[in-house]
């Protein structure tokens, strides 16, 4: 972290200014700190502010809440609700605390805020009308190093209370770090509507459960899936129905029956192009069980981050030219794993299906007998024409289209030239930036008008999406003179055209022949 000492930043302090210091002040992301030991006062800059989420076990544990209102009075229910003792400090008190403190559920003290008031305190809330005493109450927190919250002021606060979903003992809650209380609000119902009032009792059951069914699968893979089995199945549904004694012998059973010998098993799931929101949900669903996941290097890495935490990562790196990896290798990790009783996902880019050789690894799974499935993704020809804003067929310009690789001389060699040179078609070429000179020579060779519109779409669906729009004519000369680079996607057709006019993510197209495509559309 860089300090900053007379307006200018420097990485480190020497030994004897770093301890013992202590904290002058906090101004926004500059925190004033001064060396107890030379007197140089120094200047940490801090980076943005990111909650860091943590549920606090309050029970039997002292909290202040400074404050006799209507909002201290919710406050205060919410702390008892957690078992915390909780004392409130106050001029004045609503009648149900009033009535708290009566049956002795809480503590009284009558007055204006006093620092003594924090003393042995855990937590303390500041839930007046009075931004001066708010304010005060936050400072001697601070000073102290007591967790302070204040009620609708976030600058002020060094914990947020946020909106919660309760289905004791699962808790779910949801913060704006202050920022937008009413977002958190709707949040929170829609995340209420989501969640059955059967989930505590199912939790409360598997928490009663969880010493013997971690006795009987020690694996952790196994008992993970059981689990899962658990809250998706039978039992589940026998607690929605209020049938607990049921729901409990039939846990039992279920237990008996497991297999405490892990079985492994492959899920092939098509990443789409890179934008996560193109994920689909199966395969969503595939990331947040695996045990290990073995993905491509294109795969995004918003994607990746939708896996389970905990779930191993390996990255199977292949690119045209470089294949860091080769298939052999991938076919052993699948192997090697799904054998290990683990779930694996191979995660690839796109489709598994189109161009991405998920055929010859189902092939040799099923050689030896591994299980396995398949989610099917977004492939880049459909996400990057979506993306570019250019549809892939037309009834005025294209009633075909064509998907065709193109990552290197041998795959050129073998394509049937004469028909994909053929008009009124729109060909998708999966392909890096090399070999569009010869790509262009056997089209027009073959037939295609050197003036067909074509695109190339780099990183397509992602942020730093870049489309450059052209003729066929001058197809390498673009690549060139924008720098593209792998992945990139190759459309040609008079549909290409259309990009000009109905882009609509990222950027907007490149192009150096822009009256060449008004003329050719």
């Amino acid at each position: 972290m860089p300090w900053r000492h007379n307006g200018t930043s420097f990485a480190h302090f020497p030994a004897a200014q770093r301890a013992p210091s202590m904290v002058l002040q906090a101004d926004s992301n500059v925190v004033s700190v001064i060396s107890m030991t030379t007197g140089v006062v120094a200047e940490i800059i801090m980076p943005a502010v990111r909650l860091y989420p943590i549920f606090a076990d309050l029970a039997g544990r002292s909290v202040l809440v400074v404050g006799g209102g209507i909002v201290a009075e919710r406050k205060v229910a919410a702390l008892l609700e957690a078992g915390a003792l909780v004392t409130v400090g106050a001029p004045d008190f609503t009648t149900n605390l009033r009535n708290w403190s009566g049956s002795g559920r809480i503590c009284l003290i009558s007055g204006e805020f006093v620092e003594a008031w924090l003393e042995r305190r855990w937590l303390v809330i500041a839930a007046t009308s009075n931004v001066r005493v708010n304010a005060a109450v936050a400072a001697a927190a601070t000073e102290r190093f007591i967790w302070a919250n204040v009620v609708d002021d976030a600058e002020l606060s060094s914990f947020q209370v946020p909106a919660v979903i309760d289905r004791s003992p699962l808790v779910v809650a949801v913060s704006t770090a202050g920022a937008a209380p009413v977002l958190a609000r709707l949040l929170r119902e829609k995340i209420e509507a989501l969640l059955d009032p059967s989930l505590g009792a199912l939790a409360s059951l598997a928490d009663r459960w969880r010493v013997r069914i971690r006795g009987r699968l020690a694996d952790l893979g196994q008992r993970r899936r059981f689990l899962e089995r658990l809250f998706q199945g039978r039992v589940a549904e026998l607690v929605r129905r209020g049938q607990l004694a049921i729901a409990e012998a039939a846990l039992e059973q279920d237990l008996e029956q497991a297999d405490a010998q892990p079985h492994g098993s492959v899920v092939l799931v098509g990443a789409g192009p890179g934008d996560a929101g193109l994920l689909t949900l199966k395969g969503l669903r595939a990331l947040h069980e695996a045990d290990v996941v073995l993905h491509d290097r294109l795969v995004s890495r918003e994607v990746l981050a939708l896996a389970r935490r905990d779930a191993q990562k390996i990255e199977v790196a292949k690119e045209a030219g470089t294949h860091h990896t080769t298939q052999d290798g991938i076919h052993e990790l699948l192997l090697q794993h799904a054998r290990a009783g683990k779930r694996v996902v191979r995660l690839k880019g796109g489709d598994p299906f189109v161009f991405g050789r998920g055929g010859e690894e189902l092939e040799f799974l099923r050689d030896h007998g591994i299980p396995f499935e398949v989610v099917p993704g977004v492939t880049a020809a459909l996400a990057c024409a979506a993306y570019a804003g250019i549809p892939l067929t037309h009834r005025d310009h294209a009633q075909s289209v064509r998907f065709v690789t193109a990552h290197c001389k041998q795959s050129l060699d073998t394509l049937d030239w004469h028909s994909l040179a053929a008009e009124r078609q729109t060909l998708a070429v999966y392909m890096g930036v090399a070999g569009l000179d010869r790509l262009r020579g056997q089209l027009i060779a073959h037939g295609r008008s050197a003036t067909t519109p074509v695109a190339l779409v780099e990183n397509g669906s992602r942020a730093e999406q870049r489309v450059v729009l052209g003729t066929l004519e001058n197809l390498p000369t673009l690549a060139r003179q924008f720098a593209l680079k792998s992945p990139a996607l190759l459309i040609v057709g008079e549909v290409a055209a259309l990009g000009a006019s109905l882009h609509w993510f990222g950027a907007a197209p490149l192009t150096t022949a822009a009256t060449e495509l008004r003329r050719a559309a």
